[in-house]
């Protein structure tokens, strides 16, 4: 088959590699309709650390059922489903509270080694899904396998996000970062009750965007005076960051008010000093999320066939396989915002 490989640092091709097959009962093969490529791939592939070169990769994706282990209940051949970015077994005492990040056998697909065991991603024509019972969810038949694709990362991070931040009706949100994330968590925001939204990111083309799917825009410079005058002067009720690291961090506490909410859905990979003094005297509240549809799923998928959501809106472009390579390019120079694969 097809598939999406690293190919050294920075850089990823396409490559015939071996069919995968079923390994364990609860296993399942998906063949592969949709996938997408994301910053986090972006990340690994730039910073390549335990992925080894042919590594298939990519974490998001949807499709159809064409083989199944004798021990998955929930599925059937040609079920139309898509598969969240990580596994998790469903039944140890981490899963049954919800909490599959936790979990001892979780494995991120697409990443090598670096959120636990290797796991070969979803940029391909058929992905091997284990624990399919609880890794896989059905597609709505009125959710477009377009949408789908983006509900098992970028959705579930942006909506786990705005529910840790503990929105009340009419709060102000600053969204930092226009990236795939930070454009579905100004929506997921909207829809989950805030009022003013304000987006934070430097490149005009995501601030446009921000903008015309109901949010404020502001350049970095600009934050602060615009959160403020929407405020009173007092600083948003929550600031989610979208983009992780010291540069999201930082803002985020300066654009928060007193005993205001700081949630980072970013990916972190290094040491950041937090200001506890003013931390503790303003009862700041900072929380860390990271997406899980396997516990919110169907929160998410109800967004979205409401309408309240169309996370189609953050795909810039609709390539095929072969042209991923150039996708991860134009992503990684900021020329798109996210690439949508039909296989």
């Amino acid at each position: 088959m097809k598939a999406v490989v690293f190919a050294g640092a920075g850089r990823v091709g396409l490559a015939d590699v071996p069919d995968p097959v079923l390994r364990e009962p609860t296993d399942a093969i998906v063949r592969v309709q949709r996938a997408a490529i994301c910053g986090t791939d972006l990340h690994i592939v730039g910073h390549p650390g335990q992925l080894p070169e042919g590594f298939v990769l990519g974490h998001e994706f949807a499709g159809q059922i064409v083989d199944l282990g004798d021990g998955v209940r929930g599925h059937r051949h040609g079920d139309r489903v898509l598969g969240a970015d990580f596994t998790a077994c469903g039944t140890c005492w981490w899963c049954r509270r919800g909490d599959h990040w936790e979990c001892a056998e979780r494995q991120f697909f697409g990443t090598g080694s670096v959120f636990g065991p290797p796991l070969p991603g979803g940029q391909a024509e058929l992905v091997r899904v284990p624990f399919a019972d609880t890794v896989l969810r059905p597609v709505p038949a009125d959710v477009s396998l377009d949408a789908a694709v983006f509900l098992g990362d970028t959705l579930a991070t942006a909506h786990v996000a705005v529910q840790r931040a503990g929105l009340r009706p009419g709060d102000t949100v600053a969204v930092i970062g226009g990236g795939p994330v930070g454009q579905l968590t100004s929506l997921a925001a909207q829809a989950c009750g805030a009022g003013v939204v304000i987006l934070v990111e430097p490149v005009e083309s995501r601030r446009h965007l921000a903008t015309i799917e109901g949010a404020l825009a502001a350049a970095p410079d600009d934050a602060r005076a615009l959160v403020e005058q929407n405020t009173d002067g007092r600083g948003a009720d929550a600031v989610i960051d979208a983009i992780g690291g010291q540069t999201g961090l930082t803002m985020a506490f300066d654009l928060v008010r007193r005993r205001g909410t700081i949630v980072s859905a970013g990916v972190h990979t290094e040491a950041w000093s937090l200001p506890a003094g003013r931390a503790f005297a303003d009862e700041l509240c900072l929380r860390f999320a990271i997406g899980d549809p396997m516990r919110h799923g169907d929160e998410i998928a109800g967004l979205v066939r409401s309408g309240a959501i169309d996370p189609t809106v953050v795909a810039s472009e609709t390539i095929g396989l072969d042209d991923a390579p150039g996708a991860y390019r134009r992503m990684a120079e900021r020329r798109t915002l996210k690439s949508l694969i039909r296989l």
